[in-house]
């Protein structure tokens, strides 16, 4: 049986919700790393966190699950540098995982 993640996607342009890291002297020639996909293990998590952090933006976006296995493939097409798993949605805890070689 596989592993199911939630995951917020906007309902504007279909992006993620995804954290991303401060860059200390950005280059203003290159985007900025698409940073670390946020997953989360039930979609009422996903909910409460948005609910509670950004209450203004919660009715454009919408909850989306996916297998485990579907995971990598949305990492690679989405460019991001690895997932960030939120555990407690009310006072984030968050830990992030970087994507090594394909296979993640």
């Amino acid at each position: 049986m596989s592993q199911l993640y939630y995951l917020l996607r906007s309902r504007l342009d279909g992006s993620y919700l995804a954290a991303k890291p401060r860059q200390a002297n950005p280059d203003p020639d290159k985007p900025p790393p698409a940073g670390f996909l946020l997953v989360f293990s039930a979609d009422y998590d996903a909910l409460s966190y948005l609910n509670t952090h950004a209450p203004d933006l919660a009715s454009k976006f919408s909850v989306e699950t996916v297998a485990s296995s579907q995971l990598e493939p949305v990492l690679s097409r989405w460019g991001f540098q690895g997932v960030g798993m939120v555990s407690e949605p009310m006072q984030p805890q968050v830990e992030f995982f970087k994507r090594s070689a394909p296979g993640f």
